[in-house]
């Protein structure tokens, strides 16, 4: 047996079967397990919630392959730019929603980080299904 074969093998029980078809473009909702901790000062512990965390944006990147594929989104909150990194099989990722299916001229968008809101709409061709 070989090495890459017995990786794909232990690595086949953690891919999730559930993740919609991703492209870059995409507008996606992703939802995230989030852990919140604080100090209880009364019973003198620390207590743990688990709440879920939705991130909209559009998909500007997608690397990797199986278990390490990972999708780059942005979105503009406040006139600042955010872009996060999620892995597409972690366990915090709850699920992932596409919300608007666009079709670019390039695999990788990183030119959007220089457009506006206007400029970025021209450039975007949306999908008609």
């Amino acid at each position: 047996m070989n090495k890459m074969e017995l990786i794909r093998g232990v690595e086949s029980r953690f891919i999730k079967e559930d993740i919609p078809e991703i492209k870059p473009g995409y507008t996606v909702r992703v939802h995230v397990r989030v852990k919140e901790a604080r100090y209880n000062a009364k019973k003198r512990q620390w207590e743990e919630r688990v709440r879920i965390q939705p991130f909209e944006g559009i998909v500007i990147r997608m690397k990797g392959s199986g278990i390490n594929r990972t999708i780059t989104v942005r979105r503009v909150s406040h006139g600042i730019g955010i872009e996060r990194i999620f892995p597409i099989h972690s366990p915090n990722i709850e699920k992932i929603e596409v919300v608007k299916k666009v079709k670019p001229k390039r695999a990788v968008l990183t030119f959007i980080r220089n457009l506006s809101e206007r400029a970025l709409r021209r450039k975007l061709k949306e999908i008609r299904d």
